[in-house]
């Protein structure tokens, strides 16, 4: 009796360890998910971007593959003369984009990798100017979109910091299909693909469609204008955004606040004036926008200094 009862619960340990080990087994190879990582910030090259100079589009010779579907502004597929195919995206938003993905960058989240032509002449299409190319690398996979409010990280300091960062940068058009998960190396990039309605200004209103009113993309005279935080409350900050899916932008901490600080604090001024270069904005316009990024890092270091009821509206 005994000897049976002993082999009984050996060979339920020996099945229990045997579905524990397959389990594993399942999950050895599974992409990780990264919206972050800890980087050394101040050594970033916010010129060059993610792409380093290494990456920089060959402007040798351009080849168009076909026109992009999709969005509000003209896109193309090109390729350049080291065979690197690029997404070409014409109008407003190819200047602000290119600063905000190096700044997002620079800061320890994933990214596209982007960059800024002066001047552009794709065959049989024109001349354009101001022409931001985006990366097509053969080892990158585009996967689905990912959700604001369901996604690995609900809940984070890294996913809070992000939204905040897009009312620091004034996004007004923060949608999930804005969103994209890159396959690079047994990992899941999770990033804001489309960051083209930056360094502008938010709507006038929260009203519905009316929220819409008052939007620029890329102006620094617009930006300047522009607040990042509205108020601190106990524990609460309240940032100062108007427009669409408002309910992204409630309930950031304190903690959270002082997290993004640690992480904006290090960049340099010529690290944000280079990201403005980078996208090639006039060297007024770079001050422009180097001094109210600096003016919104200090507005969330007053912020989470541990006064509370601060209202930055009066």
């Amino acid at each position: 009796m005994l000897l049976n009862r002993f082999l009984k619960i050996y060979a339920l340990t020996l099945f229990i360890l045997a579905v524990a080990n397959s389990a594993a087994g399942q999950n050895d190879g599974a992409p990780i998910p990264i919206l972050w990582e800890k980087t050394s910030i101040s050594k970033r090259d916010l010129f060059a971007g993610p792409g380093g100079n290494e990456m920089k589009p060959d402007m040798s010779r351009i080849e168009l593959i076909k026109e992009e579907k999709g969005g509000h502004n003209k896109k193309y597929r090109i390729k350049d003369g080291s065979g690197h195919v690029w997404v070409a995206k014409l109008g407003r938003e190819a200047q602000p984009e290119t600063a905000a993905v190096r700044l997002i960058w620079g800061l320890g989240y994933k990214s596209e990798i982007n960059y800024l032509v002066p001047k552009l002449t794709i065959p049989g299409k024109g001349t354009f100017a101001n022409v931001r190319l985006e990366a097509r690398p053969e080892n990158v996979k585009r996967l689905d979109e990912w959700k604001w409010k369901d996604n690995p990280f609900v809940g984070t300091k890294e996913l809070q910091g992000l939204k905040m960062m897009m009312v620091f940068m004034s996004n007004w058009d923060v949608l999930d299909l804005q969103n994209q998960i890159l396959e690079v190396n047994g990992q899941h990039h999770y990033i804001v693909s489309d960051l083209g309605s930056t360094f502008g200004r938010l709507g006038n209103n929260n009203l519905p469609l009316f929220y819409r009113i008052g939007r620029k993309v890329g102006s620094p005279k617009h930006f300047e204008k522009t607040r990042f935080i509205k108020a601190v409350d106990d524990d609460e900050l309240k940032v100062a955004y108007k427009g669409k899916n408002r309910s992204l932008f409630k309930h950031f901490t304190v903690g959270q606040g002082r997290w993004l600080l640690g992480l904006l604090r290090q960049l340099s001024d010529a690290q944000i004036r280079d990201a403005f270069r980078a996208a090639n904005y006039s060297q007024a316009d770079v001050a422009t926008y180097t001094k109210t990024v600096k003016r919104k890092i200090r507005e969330l270091e007053i912020a989470v200094s541990g006064k509370n009821a601060v209202n930055y509206e009066k």
